[in-house]
């Protein structure tokens, strides 16, 4: 029992970072879903180039110029969140080596901590950085819908159900 009582400190050390981890893993299905949206939508205007005339061509080029530019945000984003998951891991395996084995890992256990959040920080400004620059490109696209006659399709060879 006594060695009971002695691991549960430990295993109390150890769950902050286990629960970071859960946080930055729905982090990073929220990243991943964003990155699948922004590819799907590229292949959709890449598609719409060869049948597009000068004045269209130039609307899907600004798109798929925002795409890629969001593409690298959320690439970023997914990167800097799945390090910190790694340093978050490393530190649970830090403090377990310390408290078992009696290892002095004061330093680095702070080192991975501090590390660990840094990462997240960048993941989720990059991620704010992809919001703001989607709802740029949204507010493009709605400002090209208002300005379309009525009767013109949305996108080339494609009917809208008007007339």
């Amino acid at each position: 029992m006594e060695s009971l009582n002695s691991l549960l400190p430990i295993i109390q050390l150890a769950i902050t970072p286990v629960i970071l981890i859960s946080g930055m893993g729905a982090l990073m299905i929220t990243l991943t879903n964003r990155m699948a949206r922004i590819v799907d939508r590229t292949r959709v205007v890449a598609e719409l180039m060869p049948a597009a005339d000068a004045a269209e061509r130039k609307h899907l080029e600004s798109q798929l110029d925002i795409m890629w530019s969001r593409a690298l945000l959320i690439r970023r984003a997914v990167t800097s969140n799945g390090l910190s998951m790694l340093l978050s891991c490393l530190q649970v395996v830090a403090l377990f080596g310390a408290a078992l084995f009696g290892w002095s890992m004061k330093g680095v256990i702070l080192a991975l901590f501090a590390a660990s959040i840094l990462l997240l920080t960048a993941s989720l400004v990059d991620f704010l950085r992809d919001i703001f620059v989607s709802l740029h490109a949204l507010r493009l696209q709605v400002d090209r819908a208002r300005a379309r006659p009525a009767t013109q399709a949305p996108w080339p060879g494609k009917s809208d159900g008007r007339s």
